[in-house]
């Protein structure tokens, strides 16, 4: 009886050992998954383009950004977890500028 007792506990430990293990890969993977979003911004010169280059990686989530003063667009790279467009867009607008998202089939054309 104690043996069987003894087996049963382990196999119920290993079961929880195993669903630990699998919920920090999970979280892990959520944690590394990156998205990008692409604005257009009121941008007019140098300064302006360095101004958000300066700034907006600073911002939380974000893992990578691009700016074209010639196109007024800025393209940022990050991780849903940790911010939204809406925030990141927030975030270009307190530095001083007009923005509007573009959408993934407007950005194709």
């Amino acid at each position: 009886m104690k043996e069987s007792l003894k087996i049963l506990v382990f196999l119920i430990m290993a079961q929880f050992a195993a669903v630990a293990s699998f919920q920090v890969q999970a979280q892990a993977k959520k944690k590394d998954k990156t998205e990008t979003v692409k604005y257009w911004v009121s941008m007019s010169c140098a300064n302006c383009q360095a101004k958000v280059e300066k700034n907006i990686p600073f911002e939380k989530g974000v893992k990578g950004l691009e700016t074209d003063l010639a196109t007024k667009t800025v393209t940022i790279k990050y991780q849903p977890a940790k911010t939204s467009p809406e925030k990141l867009e927030k975030a270009i607008q307190k530095l001083g500028f007009k923005t509007e998202i573009i959408k993934e089939e407007e950005a194709k054309k």
